[in-house]
């Protein structure tokens, strides 16, 4: 039999590492028994449908999230119409919280894995291996008796029970049995057989499961519990890792600091193991970070790590609404440190359409977090996800938001529909000017012509809009044409000044094999090392000229 594990991804470069532990996981007890097809939602719903038919697998579990919800409907719904006798199982955030609901639309379904699915699937699995082991057995060509002692029952097939299994809602029976958790040194470590599966893609990696926090947009709220890897597992597979010369490990634990001695012992191994090539992510809490975790940050190989910091709003009285008392002086202390280094990837992120946050507290919260000099600055925006606390709150704070996925907040009593747009068009600024670091000199020289960070940005979100740069997106060169005309046009600066600027970004960044219009008297290219990059900004580097 094949019970067929299925990840519908955002792009190519992700993968699933749940469909892989759920694999791994099952395979130890029942080896062969199951298989994985990873796809993304680029491709069109008739090739992932006939990657599925060409498998012909005996039951399909689906792993969904917001980003494929739609297609994984359009699955149970076609799906049974050219595999009529394939179950269909479904697991994963999208619908851990609303499976009586979906049961009940869509009967095709067999059943719901709630939550973790390591022991839920291996279970299902193994009464799918017996059917097929007692119709084996049936069919191994025994002579069939004169008289069958029960005529109605002897050619039944093997009754599957999936009645008494954890963590599952079935189509009979809704309600969960019961909440059962893994043992984190249980799990299987998905690169086993090797990177294979996994090349030009994301490679992730898992050291612990749930928060400490209860920030309430956030469905690691409701898991109450911490579980860590142990360390010696840990440790091995990191040196895979870098014995394999991974460009990127991410960690998807929800916080990686949580524990101190634990994270601290993390680093040091990575540091004192670190092959020149490897880059480790982690998600962290930076007023969590102490004295010397700060010091072995600071002391890694410029890009040997990134962390990602969800600051998501400087407003007390909007972190007290969502369960996330912060204090932001001590982020902007330790944010002064980290960046003082100059050796790390720091990614933070603000969450517009929180409680208590319209749009001059959000203009605060965003030049806040602009001068800590992150690496890179994230604009997200609230989404309202299924089973969340705020899922709860939203009529206290009208709250309106998408009824589909992923449920993105339209509009909350502190802030319009109009100014949400606004901001999104203002995050597109972002990515472009800020994050890709291709104007660092050009944008550090224009923000002098403006009160704060949020207005030049915001300026900018205008004046896009105003030339319909949104509807046709403009190539990369012509963008240092666009940012040059808008100084021209809404600044009373002189332009030369910009035009040497938007040069400099434009060589350090390109390796042009000719002169773009915007640039009048281009550098001496014995300034720049085209065979070197900086490994935070990638950016060319400048070489010394001698003065």
């Amino acid at each position: 039999m094949n019970f067929l594990f299925v990840a519908i991804n955002a792009k190519y470069i992700h993968s699933n590492p749940a469909v892989h532990s759920l694999h791994g996981f099952a395979e130890r007890v029942y080896p062969g028994a199951s298989s994985v097809l990873e796809c993304t939602i680029n491709q069109s719903f008739h090739t992932i449908l006939s990657e599925i038919c060409e498998i012909r697998p005996e039951a399909i579990g689906i792993s969904t999230y917001i980003w494929n919800i739609d297609l994984v409907r359009r699955l149970i719904t076609e799906l049974p119409k050219v595999l009529p006798e394939t179950d269909i199982w479904l697991g994963g955030p999208e619908v851990s919280y609303n499976y009586c609901e979906l049961l009940k639309e869509f009967p095709q379904l067999r059943g719901i894995i709630v939550g973790e699915g390591e022991r839920t699937c291996t279970r299902i699995i193994g009464e799918y291996v017996q059917a097929s082991e007692q119709s084996s057995k049936r069919g191994e060509g025994a002579e069939e008796p004169d008289v069958k002692i029960f005529p109605d029952c002897d050619d039944l097939p093997y009754e599957k029970d999936f009645s008494t299994i954890p963590n599952l809602a079935l189509a009979e029976r809704p309600e969960v049995v019961s909440q059962v958790l893994t043992d984190m040194d249980a799990l299987p470590f998905i690169y086993d057989e090797g990177l294979e599966d996994f090349s030009h893609r994301i490679v992730y990696y898992e050291s612990s499961r749930g928060c400490p926090f209860r920030c309430s947009y956030c469905l690691s709220s409701i898991d109450k519990s911490v579980r860590y890897r142990s360390l010696p597992f840990v440790f091995r597979e990191l040196q895979f890792f870098l014995d394999e010369q991974v460009p990127q490990v991410k960690f998807i634990d929800r916080t990686f600091n949580s524990d101190k001695q634990r994270s601290k012992a993390i680093l040091q191994y990575i540091q004192e193991h670190d092959n020149g090539i490897t880059n480790f992510h982690f998600e962290i809490t930076a007023e969590y970070l102490d004295d010397e975790e700060i010091e072995l940050l600071t002391k890694m190989r410029p890009g040997q790590v990134q962390l990602e910091i969800g600051i998501q709003t400087t407003n007390l009285d909007t972190l007290q609404a969502i369960s996330r008392p912060a204090s932001i002086e001590t982020i902007r202390n330790v944010m002064q440190r980290l960046t003082a280094s100059h050796n790390l990837k720091l990614h933070l992120d603000l969450i517009a359409g929180l409680p208590y946050e319209g749009l001059r507290s959000f203009r605060s919260s965003f030049n806040d977090v602009y001068e800590m000099n992150p690496t890179e600055l994230q604009l997200g925006f609230l989404k309202v996800l299924k089973g969340t606390p705020i899922e709860q709150d939203c009529e206290q704070y009208n709250i309106l938001h998408e009824e589909t996925a992923p449920y993105e907040v339209l509009a909350t009593r502190w802030l319009h529909f109009d100014e949400l747009c606004h901001l999104k068009r203002m995050a597109e600024m972002v990515e472009i000017y800020y994050n890709s670091h291709q104007f660092d000199n050009t944008i550090a020289l224009l923000l002098k012509s403006f009160d704060t960070p949020f207005d030049m940005y915001s300026a900018l979100a205008e004046y896009y809009q105003e030339n319909h740069f949104f509807t046709v997106t403009p190539a990369r060169a012509r963008r240092y044409e666009i940012l040059l005309a808008f100084v021209d046009e809404k600044t009373t600066e002189h332009i030369e000044p910009f035009r040497e600027a938007l040069t400099l970004d434009y060589y350090l960044r390109e390796k042009p094999k000719s002169r773009p219009d915007f640039v009048t008297n281009p550098p001496d290219k014995n300034r720049f090392d085209y065979e070197q990059k900086d490994p935070l900004t990638g950016n060319f580097l400048l070489r010394e000229v001698e003065s």
